[in-house]
Order: C-alpha cells, then structure tokens, then sequence
C-alpha cells in the first residue's frame, strides 16, 4: 500500500491505496480509514486530460493538471496537493509556526504540550469534521510554544491551535 496525504481546496485526506493483484483497472484502498473501491477502465489514460472512474459503483470524470496542482469535476475546479506520507521529507521552516485550524471541527486528542520538541510532519493533534478524524501534523520542527485547543473543543476554519516556535 501507498500512503498519501490529499489535500482538496484546504481539506486533508489520508489515503490509503494498493492496485489489487493481476488487475490493471481496481484500487482498493481506504479514505481517512473508511474502504474504497476505485476502477479506472483505462489506467493508461490517467495521463490524459479527462479521466473517469468508478467510486464505490458510483461513476466519476474529472480532469487532472498535469502538474497536480487542481482538478476539474462538474462542481467546478479544486486546488490539489499530494504528499507522499512514506517519502522522507526535509522541509524548511515554513510560516510564522502558528498551525490552524483547515476546516471547523472538534479536537478529539491533543498529543503535544507547550514546551515539548516536536520533528517535521510529527503528529500535534486530531480534529473531527464531517465524521473524518483529521491529523494536523507540525509543518516544521521546533519547540511547542503555545496549545490554544484542549480535546472535546469545537474550532473554527483558521482558527490558531499550536504554536511552534
């Protein structure tokens, strides 16, 4: 299996995924923990502008950017990041170290505490949103500043959780 963070308009998904054995068309795998099923009918297409696929017995056509920076459904276009999350990553240190909220939900567990040393893409905390358990990872490393969020409590989009400094 493969293991890839998606991020779509702001919405972060962790996908699992494996191409079943002897079968150039199937992708089975699991979305933030719930199984999928997705058959591409023509997989060497995918480098094509259009592609379609069944989600679930639920037919798709979207169109992909060659560079994977959006994708175009009939809902209109979405801005799109994939991340590699087996690939070992060395990140500058990005931004102002304030982590916030990427949509609203609930803080189900906060795994760090102020004054902790955190590593580049180390769990910090888990959010629930729309029955999803998101896990905000820390975008650098450093030292825990600040916790502004405790487990139960509901945020807002961009809300600030943590601090890295």
């Amino acid at each position: 299996m493969s293991k890839l963070s998606i991020t779509i308009d702001g919405y972060t998904f962790e996908v699992d995924i494996s191409l079943l054995p002897n079968n150039d068309e199937q992708i089975v795998g699991e979305v933030n923990g719930n199984p999928v099923k997705l058959t591409i009918p023509n997989l060497e297409s995918a480098a094509e502008d259009v592609l379609w696929g069944i989600v679930d017995d639920r037919p798709y056509e979207v169109s992909i950017d060659r560079e994977l920076g959006w994708i175009k459904s009939p809902r209109g276009m979405h801005a799109l990041e994939f991340h590699d999350m087996e690939a070992p990553v060395t990140r500058p240190p990005v931004g102002n170290g304030r982590i916030k909220a990427p949509i609203p939900g609930q803080i189900m567990r906060v795994m760090v505490s102020p004054g902790d040393e955190v590593e580049a893409g180390e769990p910090l905390l888990e959010l629930e949103a729309m029955k999803m358990e998101n896990e905000i990872r820390a975008p650098r490393a450093g030292k825990i500043k600040m916790v502004n969020v405790t487990a139960g409590q509901g945020v807002k989009l961009n809300e600030v959780l943590v601090v890295i400094d």
